[in-house]
């Protein structure tokens, strides 16, 4: 049993494709195949069912996969270690942000980080709030970047640089030019939000209860899942959104969306990183840096 055997048995487990496992891992098909029937054969077990075209995970596969991933985490943390100790000449920093953060943020102090520390390797994922939690608390990721509140005991949190929620209309909206909106008035119309688990919708919501608003009694016309989706529904006509005023500049400088006067909180963005794992000096340098672009700002 080899750890590239093991690395190859997760991601097979995860995704149940061969193929698809090997685009991941940058093999070819007959590899991966090849590494499964490996480490079959030395345990003596099936690890998948082959269900015609189809893979399925056998119960000792299932049971299985557990220890594998936690043997992978252990390496993973025995790399960082090492990597810590070569004095941040070598590394690797798995980061997940949510869109906002990602697309409007993350670019810039990323490339800082890369210009000060060329041998650390990046890699990113996005998702949103709930996704970036989980990623964080399960292992997945070394830190994670959020605009939503997050109430999770074994989570370290750092407050970070935020943005401002905005409620805005696209062009030619009933509302558009209005001088007074109410928060009442927000259930007179139809609204595009983002899916349920996002930061931005969040915080939305915790304003709408602050304000004495159920956000139940909202008209949703439509849930998506990025920012992008919402802007573009939006300026075809929709409905109105809530969203960052980072992701709707671009819309109030081309005159294709419209902010109305309504207040809403300033927004808290936060790093997170498991209290109980081992934080690594290239994640503690990320985090330093993030909060001197902040200062800087």
């Amino acid at each position: 049993m080899t750890l590239e055997q093991l690395r190859v048995f997760v991601m097979v487990a995860e995704l149940l494709h061969m193929t698809r496992a090997a685009e991941r891992m940058n093999m070819t098909q007959s590899a991966v195949s090849a590494s499964v029937a490996a480490l079959e054969a030395s345990c003596g077990l099936p690890l998948f069912h082959r269900i015609g075209r189809r893979i399925e995970l056998t119960e000792e596969g299932r049971a299985f996969r557990g220890e594998a991933e936690a043997i992978l985490s252990r390496v993973s943390v025995a790399e960082t270690v090492l990597a810590d100790l070569s004095g941040m000449r070598r590394g690797r920093l798995v980061i997940h942000a949510s869109q906002t953060i990602a697309n409007y943020r993350l670019g810039p102090l990323l490339h800082r980080f890369h210009m000060r520390y060329p041998q650390i390797g990046l890699e990113v994922a996005l998702g949103n709030t709930a996704q970036v939690v989980g990623a964080v608390r399960e292992g997945g990721a070394d830190l994670g970047f959020v605009e939503g509140d997050v109430a999770e005991p074994n989570l370290a949190r750092l407050t970070i640089p935020g943005d401002r929620l905005v409620l805005v209309v696209g062009q030619g909206h009933a509302w558009q030019g209005r001088t007074q909106i109410n928060p009442e008035d927000l259930l007179t119309v139809p609204f595009v939000l983002r899916e349920a688990g996002s930061g931005t919708r969040q915080v939305f919501e915790d304003a709408l209860r602050t304000a004495g608003v159920a956000p139940e009694r909202l008209h949703v016309a439509l849930a998506l899942p990025s920012n992008e989706a919402v802007i573009s529904a939006v300026m075809a006509g929709a409905g109105a959104t809530v969203i960052s005023d980072l992701v709707a500049a671009a819309g109030f400088e081309a005159g294709t969306l419209h902010r109305l006067p309504l207040a809403l909180p300033p927004r808290r963005f936060y790093a997170l990183r498991h209290a109980d794992r081992y934080h690594s000096r290239a994640a503690r340098a990320l985090l330093d840096l993030a909060l001197e672009t902040g200062r800087r700002g």
